[in-house]
């Protein structure tokens, strides 16, 4: 199911154009409007959910199919030599669209660290 309002659920539905690097019938890949890195895209379940607190197991299939997929995609999409993945899950964590979606990032150069260790 998905929701009408939702950014996400528009674009996995085509009513918001995006640059697809993947779909079926769980799960929605697309570019990133905004890039980090020279690979930069995210991918979403079809369903609406609007964060992991909310994923209980009925979300499941399209979760790990989300997994799966990255690497795959991110090799095709680039990123040869190692990318990451990244969930932002709530406020603190900077969640900009309520919809659950994986980041996944790469390219030719280092990422950096991960995040700075506070000291």
């Amino acid at each position: 199911m998905s929701d009408p309002q939702c950014l996400f659920c528009k674009i996995a539905r085509g009513e918001i154009p995006s640059k697809k690097v993947y779909e079926d019938e769980d799960v929605f890949a697309f570019h990133d409007i905004r890039p980090v890195a020279p690979v930069h895209f995210l991918i979403i379940p079809k369903a609406h959910v609007a964060n992991l607190y909310d994923a209980g197991m009925a979300y499941h299939k399209a979760l790990g199919k989300m997994l799966a997929l990255a690497g795959e995609l991110a090799r095709r999409e680039g990123a040869t030599e190692g990318f990451r993945t990244i969930i932002n899950n709530g406020r603190v964590a900077h969640q900009e669209v309520y919809h659950v979606h994986m980041h996944v990032i790469g390219g030719p150069a280092s990422l950096g660290p991960m995040i700075l260790r506070q000291e």
